[in-house]
C-alpha cells in the first residue's frame, strides 16, 4: 500500500531546554523564523504525506494554534500590505490534513505511537520525531518510503554514532549500499552494543507494530520503548534499516539546536551573505 499517513510524537517535556520550555513546547523553539516542528511537517509533505497526526501533551496547545488559521493576524497583515507574510501564514493551514491527539501520561515513545492506532488503521505509516530535523537537501524519508514500497517491510533510519548507549542500536546485516537487514535491536545498551548504528527518529512501519507495542513491558526509564516493540516485531517479520550520514539535527540537544540555527541561516539567500560575513568577523575576535 502507498504510504500516505504520518505520526509525529511531540508530547515530551523538553527538560533539557529549561527554562525556555517551561511555558512553551520544545517543538515550538524557532530555528531562524520557523518552529522546529514545522520543518518536520514540511518534510512529511515533501515525501508525499497528506495525513498527519501529531501526538501532543499538556501545555502543547500552541502546536495546534500554529497550524490553524488566525483571522485577526491575517486581517492585520492584509491591512498593512504585508502580503508575503500573509501568504506564509495562510499556507500553514493548508500544508496537509493535520490531526491532534493528547498523550495523557508520559509513558514513553512506544505508548505515544500506540495512540495512533485508530487513526492509522491497517495501513503503513511514517513516524517522525517532533524534535529531529532532517536537512531538506537529504531526501531521507523519500528513500525510506521507496524501500518500504519495494520490500513491504518496516524500514528504520540508522546513523553511525560515537556513543551507542544514548540510542536504540541495531545489529545489521548489509544488503546494499544504504540498506541493512536488522538482526537485533536494543534500547540504550549499557555494555556490548550490537553496533554503532543508532536509530535516528525516522521510521516507516507496517501496521503490525501496534500489536508489538501492545505486548511490550516497561523498559528503560520505566517507559514503553518503541525500540523494544521493534525487537518483538523481528520475531515475526524482517525489519530493515536505511543508513545515512548527514543532515540530521536533534533540536532537543542544545549544541545541535545551535548548529541548526546557524547552518540554516547561513544558507538562506536573504540572510546568508550578511550572516556569513558576521560569523567570520565574530570568529576572528575570539
Amino acid at each position: 500500500m502507498t504510504v500516505r499517513k504520518a505520526v509525529i510524537p511531540a508530547a515530551g517535556l523538553g527538560t533539557r531546554f529549561l527554562p525556555a520550555t517551561k511555558a512553551q513546547p520544545k517543538e515550538m523553539l524557532p530555528v531562524v523564523d520557523k518552529p522546529a516542528i514545522q520543518y518536520v511537517v514540511e518534510e512529511a509533505v515533501r515525501a508525499g504525506i497528506d495525513d498527519i497526526l501529531i501526538i501532543t501533551g499538556r501545555s502543547k496547545r500552541s502546536l495546534e494554534d500554529h497550524f490553524d488559521r488566525n483571522a485577526e493576524l491575517e486581517f492585520e497583515l492584509e491591512q498593512k500590505g504585508r502580503f508575503e507574510a500573509l501568504k506564509e501564514v495562510k499556507a500553514l493551514a493548508d500544508l496537509a490534513d493535520l490531526y491532534f491527539v493528547r498523550q495523557g501520561e508520559p509513558l514513553g515513545l512506544g505508548h505515544a505511537v500506540s495512540l495512533a492506532r485508530k487513526h492509522v488503521g491497517n495501513e503503513p505509516f511514517v513516524v517522525l520525531l517532533g524534535d529531529d530535523i532532517i536537512d531538506e537537501r537529504v531526501p531521507l524519508l523519500e528513500a525510506m518510503i521507496e524501500q518500504y514500497e519495494n520490500l513491504e517491510r518496516t524500514v528504520i533510519a540508522l546513523m553511525e554514532v560515537d556513543d551507542p548507549s544514548l540510542y536504540g542500536c541495531a545489529r545489521p546485516e548489509r544488503v546494499s549500499e544504504n540498506l541493512v537487514k536488522i538482526l537485533d535491536i536494543v534500547e540504550k545498551p549499557k555494555v556490548d552494543a550490537p553496533s554503532n548504528l543508532a536509530v535516528m527518529g525516522r521510521y516507516v512501519f507496517t501496521p503490525d507494530i501496534f500489536d508489538a507495542i501492545a505486548q511490550v513491558q516497561p523498559g528503560v526509564g520505566g517507559e514503553l520503548q518503541l525500540t523494544d516493540a521493534i525487537a518483538l516485531l523481528l520475531a515475526t517479520q524482517d525489519v530493515y534499516g536505511y543508513t545515512f550520514s548527514e543532515g540530521r539535527y536533534d533540536t532537543g540537544n542544545k549544541l545541535d539546536y545551535l548548529r541548526a540555527v546557524v547552518e540554516f541561516a547561513a544558507r538562506r539567500d536573504d540572510l546568508g551573505p550578511a550572516f556569513r560575513d558576521y560569523l567570520k568577523e565574530f570568529v576572528k575576535g575570539l
